[in-house]
């Protein structure tokens, strides 16, 4: 299939048939009913992807288990277990393949739940709680971030000292002035979520669904009746009346796992694959009080975006030197930023947590453990780092800008621009939600430009004098 966002769309498919590869797009270069079938299965396989390139909210999949009568506990509350072994591990694997999990405060109040993915590692889906009013326990194992971090999204204003609390254990805490399931995506969108999982209660279910934000539904039913007046189910009120107001699943599959049926469906239809992202001429189109000659901001934050080289997350690979001299290479400037938190300190935990840092497979895993160990072990991190690390990210970022020349290109191609890392809730580093943040990293990159810049005017007048 085609790639969904236009600025990436067909550069894969010229540079294979370029090098005499036959590439066959489904559905333009091959039509037939087997065709369309392995179209839709290349759509479903990228669903979050497409979700993320046509729409604000990232792809979200409301699951539950619930016994044949509709109930996902029974009226005292116990819910261990309604489903099988069998169906509890396919939930791992839709863990597994999510970029975070969602839970209300009822489910960690009632279940304490770990919400890991049980796999013997890989991919761990980051934890969100959401709690209006924060009315949740001091202890859960939610709280443990040995494995993995969580979020808690709340109003603002509530249970400050709670709030403290959490923070002094390394949760993370986002704040709303109103806390609504549309809002809170279109957050975690601009964090670069792709995949969210919702495994939350009846009245989170039933919000998310009246905001529009949940795509798909998988429903584990367990041959067993438990009964009861005030047993909770799945979905609570959505402010239906009639039977003919009931929401109908599209693209229904049934599928039996052990002794249960998992019916699994869309709420709502698969967005076009080829969304429109305006160029420049068509914006001016549309809004004339954009000229093209006004200076213009180019945000940048996650690296697909069309700016995306430009993140310290970038898998550019670099050479920088060691604490001995000696010049090594760095999966990406994050690598070297991390790792840089512990060079010199004469601790041999320092030290291993650099080796680990510079073999770990992504630099979102080599984030996580320099920041873990920082917030863990304060005592590993060196003494001057607040004072250096503005230009340790510099000075690996001057590697990086040197030694690829079509990243050099890009970053001069946007001189007259003011450059905003885009992250919302890196304060120092980006921009922030709402223009809050300090964005030195765009700022690097502009001192930067504008050293090239300049590098590049000498060389042109020493070229004049030479001739």
């Amino acid at each position: 299939m085609r790639h969904p966002l236009q600025h990436l769309r067909g550069n894969a498919i010229r540079a294979l048939r370029s090098q005499g590869l036959q590439v066959d797009v489904l559905g333009e270069d091959m039509q037939s009913k087997l065709v369309e079938e392995a179209r839709k299965a290349c759509l479903l396989v990228n669903l979050p992807f497409v979700h993320r390139a046509a729409s604000r909210v990232p792809f979200s999949v409301l699951k539950y288990a619930m016994t044949l009568d509709g109930k996902i506990a029974a009226s005292s509350g116990h819910a261990a277990w309604i489903s099988s072994k069998l169906s509890r591990n396919r939930v791992f694997e839709l863990r597994g393949r999510s970029d975070a999990i969602i839970v209300g405060g009822n489910t960690v109040r009632r279940d304490n739940p770990r919400l890991t993915a049980r796999h013997g590692g890989g991919h761990m889906p980051i934890r969100i709680v959401l709690s209006q009013s924060l009315d949740l326990p001091e202890e859960a194992n939610l709280w443990d971030l040995s494995d993995v971090s969580t979020v808690v999204v709340t109003q603002r204003g509530a249970r400050r000292s709670f709030q403290r609390y959490l923070a002094s254990k390394g949760v993370e805490v986002v704040e709303f002035d109103i806390l609504n399931p549309r809002d809170v995506m279109e957050y975690f969108h601009d964090r670069g979520y792709l995949s969210i999982l919702w495994e939350c209660g009846g009245t989170l279910a039933a919000s998310a669904i009246s905001s529009g934000v949940i795509h798909k539904v998988f429903a584990f039913v367990a041959p067993k009746i438990i009964g009861g007046k005030n047993a909770p189910s799945p979905v609570g009120e959505l402010g239906m009346v009639e039977m003919s107001q009931a929401l109908d699943l599209i693209d229904v599959c049934f599928e039996l796992i052990g002794p249960d049926m998992l019916i699994s469906g869309f709420l709502q239809p698969i967005p076009d694959l080829t969304p429109t992202i305006p160029s420049e001429d068509e914006t001016f189109a549309i809004d004339p009080t954009v000229a093209p000659f006004e200076m213009s901001i180019i945000f940048f934050y996650k690296t697909w975006d069309l700016y995306g080289a430009f993140s310290n997350f970038s898998p550019h690979p670099i050479q920088m030197p060691d604490e001995d001299g000696n010049y090594v290479t760095w999966f990406s400037v994050e690598h070297y930023y991390q790792a840089n938190k512990f060079i010199g300190v004469s601790n041999p935990p320092a030290q291993d947590c650099i080796d680990k840092i510079k073999s770990a497979k992504s630099p979102e895993e080599a984030a996580r453990m320099g920041r873990l160990t920082q917030w863990r072990q304060p005592h590993l991190v060196r003494s001057d780092w607040e004072s250096v690390k503005i230009d340790v990210m510099y000075r690996a970022l001057k590697c990086k800008f040197s030694i690829y020349p079509h990243l050099n290109s890009m970053l001069l191609s946007t001189a007259g621009s003011v450059l905003v890392e885009a992250s919302p809730h890196d304060l120092f580093w980006g921009g922030g939600r709402d223009g809050e943040g300090l964005n030195y990293l765009g700022r690097l990159l502009m001192k930067l430009r504008s050293e090239f810049l300049g590098e590049s005017s000498a060389a042109s007048e020493n070229t004049c004098i030479a001739l």
